[in-house]
């Protein structure tokens, strides 16, 4: 007989926005503000999701994708100063990051720094500009796709240059294919008289965004952040290695691989709105779910993201040796940001002292080196989009991109790799596509309103532009407290106005 028990808050995925939920909940536990029962289910064997970390057999830590640590609540930060209390548990950096363009590096945001591109790009990119700016003065509709909003705010030569490859790179869709709401803090809107100054002066301009300083565990990559966030839980309120493949609605129970169900009354999903939609019944005796809602989830873009890793003996070239991550809009390389991963600790790859055989050198020779050897080591972590408009070839993918590091600059020919790495996420990036908030709309509130159930997170409300781990994690605790006592979820609801905003504090019962 299959195993069933019974709780007042069922939470899906122990990502960050399950996380969030369920320490929430454990919070008010220990304040006596409620008595709910819940339970967090986790399909993987441990917990993080898209904010996970694995190890190459020589010991090189790559996370599933470029993860910083930075914050708009003081919630957030103080879980995370509780999970990892001691200073030597972090490391922060200044963004030190850029765009590689026409043969030369461009400081990020590229669109305040054209003055170290070459005269010629400098030229087509002003030109641009003045022709965005007096547009401006007379069309006073909003654009309505993301390719107006880049002409009317930096012109068709930052457009050509940069902002349309290179999205085309990250999203794998056109940026006409593409709606605007969602830029808020992404994007930096270029000041054509500071962009002149600068051109002038030759000043280079950033420290733009919120990321512009950030944190980053000592040990274990992104991951240890949330492992060390799950030993701070009850350890009998998650139950890993259990995925949801059903869920009846109408006796509100979820059926799980292991064979056990779970009855509940309020449910917090953090997968995919699209599976979590597949999964509910169709027959008309189970509470079957609207043909309207069905197309709706369907109609719900994303992109499949691949994460190469590279480790290397020796030290980074001087040029990106002191670099965060880079971006990439030309066609010389698959991947469209690699990160200088060792950068962020001297934790993520294997000790000087460890000896460790050559795999290769970036241009194929395998035949220099047969023993093993000592370091210091490096690694880069690159990241490159598969979807329907922009297929790739996962065979050769590897390949291609170390021919990338070396044809940009990032490794020579002669460099010894002695690890790589390669995984691919299905669900990477969710589109903010053209139809993506009337899909939405249609389906977030029908789950919440008529099946209690708040489908959050990344791709559980499938909003870019609340998908960090701050806005992910609040997500879920934002959700408890919707759920207990009705307050409202800024998060999810209000996106800019929670990004212009720094460690917001929200209106909680403690």
């Amino acid at each position: 007989m299959p195993t069933s028990s019974e709780v007042k808050i069922l939470i899906i995925g122990a990502g960050p926005t399950g996380l969030g939920a369920a320490k929430r909940i454990d919070d008010l536990h220990k304040q006596g503000l409620t008595s709910a029962s819940y339970l967090l289910l986790e399909k993987m064997e441990e917990p993080g999701g898209l904010a996970s970390t694995d190890t190459t057999p020589e010991g090189f830590l790559f996370d599933v994708g470029g993860h910083v640590i930075f914050s708009h609540y003081s919630y957030f930060d103080q879980a995370l100063e509780q999970a990892l209390p001691k200073d030597a548990d972090w490391f922060t950096h200044p963004r030190v990051s850029y765009v590689r363009s026409h043969n030369t590096w461009v400081a990020y945001p590229y669109q305040n720094n054209i003055f170290q591109l070459p005269p010629e790009a400098q030229v087509k990119a002003i030109n641009g500009l003045v022709d965005a700016y007096a547009q401006s003065i007379v069309v006073q509709q909003k654009p309505t796709n993301f390719d107006e909003w880049i002409i009317r705010h930096m012109g068709s030569g930052i457009a050509d240059m940069f902002m349309r490859p290179y999205n085309y790179k990250v999203w794998g869709i056109p940026t006409p294919l593409m709606q605007c709401n969602w830029l808020g803090e992404r994007v930096a809107a270029p000041d054509l008289k500071s962009v002149i100054s600068n051109l002038i002066r030759k000043k280079e301009a950033g420290n733009w965004g919120p990321n512009a300083t950030f944190k980053f565990p000592a040990h274990g990559g992104t991951h240890g952040v949330w492992k060390a966030v799950v030993k701070t839980l009850p350890q009998d309120k998650i139950k890993l290695g259990t995925a949801v493949t059903r869920i009846d609605p109408a006796d509100k129970i979820a059926y799980c691989s292991d064979g056990s169900e779970i009855k509940y009354e309020k449910c917090i999903s953090t997968m995919g709105v699209d599976r979590l939609v597949d999964i509910l019944p169709t027959n008309s005796n189970a509470k079957a779910t609207p043909e309207t809602v069905r197309n709706a989830a369907k109609g719900l873009v994303y992109s499949t993201t691949h994460v190469i890793g590279i480790g290397l003996r020796g030290e980074a070239c001087p040029e990106v040796a002191n670099m965060c991550w880079m971006y990439f809009p030309e066609d010389n390389t698959p991947f469209y940001r690699a990160t200088v991963f060792s950068n962020y600790s001297s934790n993520l790859c294997p000790q000087k002292g460890t000896k460790l055989k050559t795999l290769r050198q970036a241009d194929g020779n395998n035949t220099h080196y047969t023993e093993a050897r000592e370091g210091p080591y490096w690694s880069l972590m690159l990241e490159v989009c598969e979807s329907a408009h922009k297929p790739v070839n996962r065979s050769t993918m590897v390949e291609e991109a170390i021919q990338g590091c070396v044809n940009t600059g990032l490794i020579k020919a002669s460099d010894d790799i002695v690890s790589t790495y390669h995984r691919n996420f299905d669900h990477g990036y969710p589109t903010p596509t053209l139809n993506r908030d009337s899909c939405i709309a249609v389906v977030l509130p029908y789950l919440q309103k008529n099946l209690d159930i708040w489908s959050r997170g990344r791709f559980g409300a499938w909003k870019y532009e609340v998908a960090n781990q701050d806005h992910s994690f609040m997500q879920g605790v934002e959700a408890v407290d919707n759920i207990l006592y009705g307050t409202p979820e800024l998060t999810v609801n209000n996106p800019d106005w929670v990004n212009s905003h720094t460690n917001n504090e929200r209106n909680f019962k403690t």
